[in-house]
């Protein structure tokens, strides 16, 4: 999918360090932690719903989503700070949801937590509401392993 110069794509093994570099810009250091761990699950069990946003060849975003008890969840987003307010994390968030929707899944949640509280409007611009969001992170099992 292109919008704009921005290319969404799957996540493949050669954009790891990319990725861990953005997650190390944008998130706290504590988030950053527990999204690592978490991150590092979800590859392992499926990779197709971690897409990233490319600008040019570097990527500028990332989501990752899981599917757990036949639920999608949208578990993280980040976005460059100086790409954030283009579109890209709505991009994002479409391009998983479709993948959710191809996947079958019985309702999509937001997965909320103290770190992405922030990130509850994107959401909200991109058509969920207090219904769609999860405050139970620790329930999925990429958070407990």
């Amino acid at each position: 999918m292109l919008v704009s110069s921005y290319l969404v794509r799957t996540f493949k093994l050669s954009d790891y360090v990319s990725v861990t570099e953005l997650f190390r810009n944008v998130l706290s250091e504590e988030c950053y932690e527990e999204t690592m761990s978490a991150f590092a699950r979800q590859l392992s069990w499926d990779s197709e719903l971690v897409l990233v946003a490319e600008d040019e060849g570097a990527i500028v975003g990332v989501i990752v989503g899981t599917i757990d008890n036949q639920d999608g969840y949208y578990y993280r987003i980040a976005v460059e700070q100086d790409h954030q307010r283009r579109g890209i994390g709505q991009t994002l968030i479409e391009s998983l949801r479709q993948r959710f929707v191809g996947r079958k899944v019985r309702r999509i949640m937001v997965t909320i937590d103290a770190h992405n509280e922030v990130v509850i409007p994107v959401y909200e611009k991109a058509g969920y509401q207090a219904e769609d969001f999860s405050r139970f992170p620790q329930r999925l099992s990429i958070v407990n392993g």
